[in-house]
């Protein structure tokens, strides 16, 4: 008998409302390109803050990096491609 291992899989979609609006927005501009010290300087914010958006995001969307959580948002449709 032949047996498979297992495959770690995402948990599947996430819901838009499992993120904030200000996460939503970081997220954003995350996909767009956009560095931290960018984002600071758009949303008016501080680097360390902007980090802690970040770093929120990757949690809840169980993503590595940030390469990672814009895969997670463009195969949810969280951003745009």
């Amino acid at each position: 008998m032949i047996t498979r291992t297992p495959v770690a899989t995402h948990p599947g979609p996430v819901a838009p409302e499992r993120l904030t609006p200000r996460q939503y927005e970081v997220l954003q501009l995350v996909a767009g390109g956009a560095t931290t010290d960018e984002i600071a300087a758009l949303l008016q914010l501080s680097r360390e803050t902007v980090r802690n958006h970040v770093q929120a995001v990757l949690r809840r969307l169980n993503a590595k990096n940030r390469l990672e959580a814009v895969a997670i948002a463009r195969r949810d449709a969280l951003v745009l491609h």
